[in-house]
């Protein structure tokens, strides 16, 4: 059999920036162990599966170890596919998925996606993980993820994790977010996961789930520019729903190609 196979930059404009996502149309859903080596096999920080299913399109996600609950950017890669290379006609897209229904706008060339709100509330953070940081935050809080805060995008930037220490906790499907004001935009982030093939994830609409409220309520606005900055840097246009929140981000397609299972 012949599969199709789009690799896409999600939450940039340009090519070799933001995340990149592999999304593959499927007739009908094959093995989860073959779902999960083609993931393996793609190397890519997720790949998005989807089935249409009348009006709602099924998306599943899976990274090179596990299937996620949640997945933004391969979430506006699928979004971009059926937009740009699939020549959809339909400008909001539902999707039925592992975190409920989820839609996407496509206005122009941005692609906004309505997910669920996840405050995060205060915590301690384990020893190991305490340890493993260069840099202390100021604030520990958790959701799926655990949320930690410092003073300044300069901290996120330079801050160092002994991932031999890191590893030593498993918060599957989590991982850790560092986040501070930022110098340009309203706030910053990085995003690291314990055990993972990819231990820094370039973008993370699914960890915004969390840093949207947060940012919102402390800021007191409900619209916000983000950047993740990790070495390919992610651009984020946010916006706090009280529920629900708005992930916005722009994409480009990286290549188009075929792949053969027995």
């Amino acid at each position: 059999m012949t599969y199709n196979i789009y690799q896409i930059d999600s939450f940039t404009d340009k090519v070799f920036g933001g995340n990149p996502a592999c999304v593959v149309p499927l007739e009908e859903w094959l093995d989860d162990d073959v779902l999960l080596k083609i993931a393996k096999e793609n190397a890519v920080a997720e790949t998005a599966f989807f089935v249409h299913k009348g009006d709602k399109i099924h998306l599943r996600w899976f990274t090179p170890d596990i299937e996620m609950d949640l997945c933004g950017h391969a979430t506006l890669a699928t979004a971009h596919c059926l937009k740009t290379i699939l020549n959809s006609a339909d400008d909001l897209f539902v999707f039925e998925t592992l975190s409920g229904d989820l839609t996407v706008l496509v206005e122009n060339d941005l692609y906004r996606m309505n997910f669920p709100s996840r405050m995060p509330i205060k915590t301690t953070l384990p020893k190991n993980i305490e340890d493993s940081l260069s840099i202390q935050p100021k604030e520990i809080l958790r959701s799926r993820d655990y949320l930690l805060v410092y003073d300044s995008e300069e901290q996120i930037r330079n801050i160092k994790i002994d991932r031999i220490l890191f590893d030593q906790i498993n918060l599957d499907p989590g991982g850790i977010v560092l986040t501070a004001p930022g110098d340009g935009c309203d706030f910053v982030s990085r995003f690291f996961t314990p055990q993972a093939t990819i231990f820094e994830d370039p973008v993370t609409g699914s960890a915004h789930c969390s840093l949207i409220p947060y940012w919102a309520k402390r800021l007191d606005k409900d619209e916000l520019y983000a950047m993740q900055v990790s070495e390919r840097l992610g651009k984020l246009y946010c916006e706090d729903k009280g529920e629900r929140v708005i992930v916005s981000g722009r994409a480009k397609t990286y290549s188009i190609g075929n792949f053969w299972l027995d």
